[in-house]
């Protein structure tokens, strides 16, 4: 039903990852860029470079596709940005679009870059409207890659995506601002948005995806707890999370089912277990469905 198009290069592992765990597994055949999903949603998949994706889902070579919400905007495409999804190859799934000069510069923001300047980067479009949003007029060169690496000799300034910055700063560069912050996004060809059978087809396929992100960095708790010792143990609970309560057979004691963070337990779980909770269990959650 569905055409899919899928991003190729640094996005390409965490992708694939990603499908796995929603249970949309993409598998490859000796055809490289045509794998194949086993799900009757899915009729057709392409691994593509993320810039061209884009444009290729507003022109209706697929139906959806994943790629950054800044190929988005340099390439101008008119799609439906139908979910979010952060996550990169590595860290939290953010990168920056930043503007960079030389370290020892005195150019503290873009609103110091002199009339004129040469900035180079892969984004041209997004970086022409930047600065002509500041009113400074500077030229910008296309960049084939290797961006870094033309500044100062050859380029005063370069626009770029990052996620911690390391590899400007070993590069003798400093960031000085932020153009936009992009996360991968579902994209979905307009027509097919309105077609009712696909519009429901995307749909489940976003809750599956968005399932696994939300899941990501949270685990399921277990425990049981003496029924005097009940407020205190959910005092120790999440602020934020409201635990399942039941009453255990044949007993005054309560089971407690809740979700926490990963990043948390370590501390949490000696806490339940001193307030009084018991056989604690920690499953591991693969989707969370909201």
């Amino acid at each position: 039903m569905l055409s899919l198009a899928l991003p190729k290069g640094s996005l390409e592992e965490q992708t694939l990852i990603l499908f796995a765990q929603a249970d949309l597994e993409v598998k490859r055949s000796s055809r490289e860029y045509n794998p194949v999903i086993d799900d009757p949603r899915i009729s057709r998949v392409k691994i593509l470079r993320p810039q061209e994706i884009p444009l290729f889902v507003q022109d209706g070579y697929f139906d959806i596709g994943l790629s950054g919400h800044d190929w988005v905007r340099e390439s101008g495409a008119d799609v439906i940005e139908v979910a979010d999804l952060p996550y990169a190859k590595t860290g939290t799934g953010f990168v920056r679009m930043v503007l960079a000069v030389p370290e020892e510069s005195p150019i503290a923001s873009a609103r110091d870059i002199k009339p004129g300047s040469r900035v180079t980067t892969e984004f041209p479009k997004v970086t022409k409207q930047f600065f002509d949003e500041l009113g400074i007029p500077v030229e910008v060169h296309f960049s084939y890659g290797a961006t870094e690496a033309k500044v100062p000799e050859m380029m005063d300034a370069l626009v770029d995506l990052t996620e911690t910055g390391s590899t400007i700063r070993r590069n003798g560069l400093k960031i000085i601002d932020t153009i936009l912050q992009s996360t991968t996004r579902l994209l979905a060809n307009r027509q097919a948005w309105e077609d009712p059978d696909k519009r429901v087809a995307i749909e489940e396929i976003r809750t599956l995806l968005l399932g696994v992100i939300d899941a990501r960095g949270r685990v399921l708790l277990s425990m049981n707890v003496p029924h005097d010792r009940l407020e205190s143990v959910i005092g120790e609970l999440p602020a934020m999370k409201r635990p399942t309560v039941n009453k255990l057979y044949g007993s005054e004691d309560y089971e407690i089912t809740t979700v926490a963070d990963k990043a948390t337990v370590n501390v949490l779980i000696p806490r339940l277990k001193a307030s009084g909770a018991e056989d604690i269990l920690e499953l591991p959650i693969s989707k969370i469905i909201r």
